[in-house]
């Protein structure tokens, strides 16, 4: 079979003719694969960068997490890949997959899946949204910040505070459910101010947060606060777009009621992760069917993966390989 192989760290993938994978037990199955979202996700494990997992191997590995497919049947479904799924070919985990609804394309598919689980579970699960909560998305301007929005007014936010760097994009965002935008780009004393300032007129409940580094730093310091009683803010790191790192004061800690954790692989209990095959995803793909959960794409070949593993694409886009 063809498939996107990594050899070696730092090197580009491959396009390549490769071993076709074979279930290693009952739970995995064969399936044929036709589309694969190209995510920061999939570029880190492939070069080992990310913290699930190891370096390449010599002998080579296929690279995608999870995919659009097709079982023996013909039944179209989303699934997590047991090898890796940038391949004609792959095996995925029969408790790990989703039956697509009709309406919903190959592409739109594959590449929501991972932004709703970078989403939906941090809303659901880590910060325990609730109807009338006032969110804010540090980073919705990309892709899984922009689902975010849409996400958080789903699930009955009052209001959507959306930052990110790209003007264009934060303006597109007001037409996707965010009811304020605030640029980043703007000097930190003004960017503080302005977040202070809206957490003051409606006190923010949960940050969902892409970007952490230095924008992170900058709201953590403008929920401070100065010895009296404090609003409690649910604050959720699930991406670290700007930087690894933070500076985070023990006053500022001490001085508002916050409560700081993450959302990623490794933080979700096995209950969570049943409920999100279960129960989230199939929502969130008949909301993309329906036309109500709106994600743009751009389409390109197994063939040309190696021109496009560094292609910047836009803010809010996301490249899907389609097989």
């Amino acid at each position: 079979m063809k498939a996107a192989v990594m050899y070696q760290k730092g090197e580009l993938p491959q396009y390549v003719d490769f071993a076709e994978p074979a279930p290693q037990n009952d739970d995995e199955i064969l399936v044929t694969i036709k589309a694969v979202a190209m995510k920061h996700f999939d570029r880190g494990r492939a070069t080992g960068k990310h913290y699930s997992i190891d370096a390449p191997k010599q002998n080579g590995r296929v690279i995608g997490g999870d995919a659009v497919c097709t079982l023996n049947d013909g039944t179209r479904v989303y699934a997590i890949g047991a090898s890796g799924t940038m391949a004609q070919k792959a095996t995925i985990e029969k408790d790990r997959m989703v039956k697509l609804p009709e309406g919903i394309s190959d592409a739109t598919a594959a590449a929501l899946a991972n932004a709703v689980i970078g989403a939906a579970m941090a809303l659901k699960f880590k910060a325990d949204i609730q109807p009338g909560d006032v969110v804010l998305i540090n980073g919705a301007t990309g892709f899984t910040g922009r689902v975010a929005v849409q996400i958080a007014k789903h699930y009955g936010a009052s209001k959507v505070i959306a930052t990110g760097r790209n003007e264009q994009s934060l303006q597109d965002l007001l037409s996707l459910g965010a009811d304020e935008v605030i640029s980043v780009k703007q000097a930190d004393d003004q960017f503080i101010a302005q977040v202070k300032a809206a957490h003051q007129n409606s006190p923010v409940d949960v940050i969902i947060d892409y970007l952490w580094g230095h924008t992170a730093e900058m709201l953590l310091a403008s929920l401070m606060g100065k010895g009296s009683f404090t609003h409690k803010t649910r604050f959720v790191s699930v991406g670290s777009m700007t930087g690894d790192l933070i500076q985070l004061s023990a006053a500022n800690l001490r001085s508002v009621d916050l409560q700081l954790t993450g959302s990623g692989l490794g933080c979700w209990s096995k209950a969570q992760v049943r409920q999100l095959f279960a129960e989230i995803l199939p929502e969130m793909f008949q909301l993309a069917a329906d036309g109500k959960l709106k994600v743009e794409t751009i389409e390109v070949k197994l063939e040309d993966i190696a021109q496009l593993w560094d292609l910047q694409v836009p803010d809010g886009q996301r490249l899907v390989v389609t097989i």
